[in-house]
């Protein structure tokens, strides 16, 4: 039976470290995408968000202003009977100092991504000048970042 799959994911920017993004190796799989996941049954987008941030980056973070919302047919890249929804919000923190993040893509240990079908996930900044849609694997991410760089381009 087909089912939507509802995602929600945060732009965090700190403007001297750029943006948080997260590295990720998912079933022999290397993605770059940004913070989020699955909203569960019960929460509203902006608690799951936030739920998110504290598992992936043990922050609290206050959800802003909403910035996109998947408006085209995406089937999930895992499941092939899922659709994915995918739900995009600006995020702020008091520290981004506190964010544990490595410094290069896909700086796994070689234990974290032994099992092809295991998951390993690392944080990390990327400059604001590196900022591009093809920085990012998921096909929606790419259409939030693109947005979040038009945004940026018009206020300048």
């Amino acid at each position: 039976m087909p089912l939507f799959n509802v995602r929600v994911y945060g732009i965090l920017i700190d403007p001297e470290k750029g943006l948080l993004v997260s590295d990720e190796f998912i079933r022999g799989n290397y993605i770059t995408k940004l913070p989020g996941g699955g909203l569960e049954i019960g929460e509203g987008t902006r608690d799951g968000l936030a739920r998110e941030f504290m598992e992936e980056a043990n922050i609290e973070v206050h959800v802003g202003d909403h910035l996109y919302t998947t408006d085209f047919f995406q089937i999930s890249a895992f499941n092939n009977k899922d659709q994915i929804i995918s739900i995009y919000y600006l995020v702020y923190t008091a520290d981004t100092s506190i964010i544990q993040t490595k410094e290069k893509a896909f700086d796994f240990l070689p234990q974290e991504v032994a099992d092809i079908n295991g998951t390993a996930e690392h944080l990390r900044w990327m400059p604001l000048a590196e900022i591009t849609e093809d920085a990012m694997t998921l096909p929606i991410d790419k259409v939030a970042i693109k947005m979040l760089i038009e945004m940026f381009d018009s206020k300048n």
